[in-house]
């Protein structure tokens, strides 16, 4: 067949700092998909787009493209209103975990597609993989009748939705081009479009262990997301939310788990507790919902019983016990004071060379890896007390692991406690 356009046009256009029209737009990704327009001319391309940017009409031609590229699916037939949610990732983040059943609750159903973690960042599968039996694979008819019986599913995005993006993600990681904003929104909202949901709240996290660690990009990153998602029919809101310190205590998988739990139980750290209900609050008002209680369903358990149900749904065992790492090493507080920093990222890197993470995607990770902390920023610290413990299966580890959190925790007279705001702002 004859091609409509030539990639080297396209590339030239971007270079230049011109726009592409929406025909173009359509075309390169239509024919990168198919294999037309080779590895190394989209590499170019992305690179123009990141260092030229994109504007938001062509950023919501590309992302429509990218949803074209694959199926969509369609929540209708439940008769309920679906509502999801996303974070751009970070340590300690198992917000998903006790989010989904809370919101389902009330009688909105969750499709929550997740991912696997890469890097410092932790994903929820590897978390949810860590309950003896649970599966993440689930086919379409698996997943509608689990939302319909249930009321919430967290499993993995099937190979059909927006298979355009998986190459291009590909190809952005291994050519310095992950950073273009055009780049991340349209990658992240053309899977969350395609998956059928009404209305998605967004966690785009700001600080150290977050992808964005500067405000004003990670201002810029959601409000283009929610601009797309207004663009597409879906109700969209964000949460900018600090990820300067790790969310809660844990960094890890099944003891991010075993945090969940500690949670949906009623309990668990301040921190995740209001990061959950906010969210939640976010994803029933987006689904019309108005006069819920989410911390209520925390309380009395319902949130815990619909955990429940959902983990076995998907082949889990909620009462087995989780993996325990076999060897642990205590790191203590070397002076008096206030605990003034706990750096995310340093954190995140530490779990992450204890097993918990994978530097590539065909990696496996160790169910019981990772940190476990006793104290977080604004807390007296004494010497020689313990500040976190590390866990792993391999002590050969431990080493690296201390040498990713040297010079990262920092402590400081008292009196000096620090203010740490955890929800940053809300763009809708």
């Amino acid at each position: 067949m004859t091609e409509s356009f030539d990639a080297v046009d396209i590339i030239r256009t971007k270079r230049d700092k011109g726009t592409l029209s929406p025909e173009q737009i359509d075309w390169t990704i239509d024919a990168y998909t198919r294999g037309v327009i080779a590895d190394e001319q989209m590499a170019a391309l992305n690179m123009a787009i990141l260092l030229n940017g994109m504007s938001r009409a062509e950023i919501s031609r590309w992302t429509t493209a990218m949803i074209n590229s694959g199926e969509r699916m369609d929540f209708s037939s439940l008769g309920k209103a679906t509502t999801d949610k996303h974070s751009t990732g970070g340590v300690g983040d198992k917000i998903t975990l006790p989010l989904a059943p809370l919101v389902a609750v009330f009688g909105v159903a969750v499709p929550q597609l997740s991912g696997r973690g890469l890097g410092h960042t932790g994903g929820t599968l590897d978390k949810l993989e860590s309950i003896p039996g649970w599966r993440a694979a689930l086919s379409n008819e698996e997943m509608m009748r689990q939302l319909a019986d249930v009321g919430a599913v967290i499993c993995a995005a099937g190979a059909g939705l927006a298979p355009a993006d998986k190459k291009l993600y590909a190809l952005r990681d291994v050519t310095g081009t992950v950073e273009a904003i055009p780049l991340i929104a349209s990658s992240i909202m053309s899977k969350k479009i395609a998956e059928g949901t009404g209305s998605l709240v967004l966690d785009v996290k700001v600080g150290s262990g977050a992808f964005m660690k500067d405000e004003a990009r990670a201002r810029e990153l959601a409000e283009t997301m929610v601009g797309l998602g207004s663009d597409a029919g879906v109700r969209t809101v964000a949460l900018l939310t600090n990820m300067n310190t790790p969310l809660g205590l844990t960094a890890g998988n099944a003891i991010e788990v075993e945090e969940s739990l500690e949670v949906l139980a009623g309990g668990g750290p301040e921190d995740v507790v209001e990061l959950t209900v906010r969210l939640a609050e976010e994803m029933l008002a987006g689904a019309g919902v108005h006069d819920a209680d989410p911390a209520a369903a925390l309380k009395d358990g319902r949130a815990m019983d619909v955990w429940r149900r959902m983990i076995a749904a998907q082949g889990g065992d909620p009462e087995a016990a989780l993996p325990v790492a076999r060897e642990s090493e205590t790191v203590y507080a070397p002076a008096d004071g206030v605990l003034l920093e706990l750096d995310a990222l340093s954190v995140g890197v530490a779990a992450w060379r204890l097993g918990a993470g994978r530097a590539r995607k065909e990696d496996v990770v160790q169910a019981g890896a990772g940190v476990r902390l006793h104290a977080k920023p604004g807390a007296l610290v004494r010497a020689g007390e313990p500040l976190m413990t590390l866990l792993t299966d391999t002590p050969e580890r431990f080493d690296r692991a201390k040498e990713a959190l040297e010079g990262d925790v920092v402590i400081g007279p008292e009196g000096d406690r620090p203010a740490q705001q955890l929800i940053i702002d809300r763009i809708a």
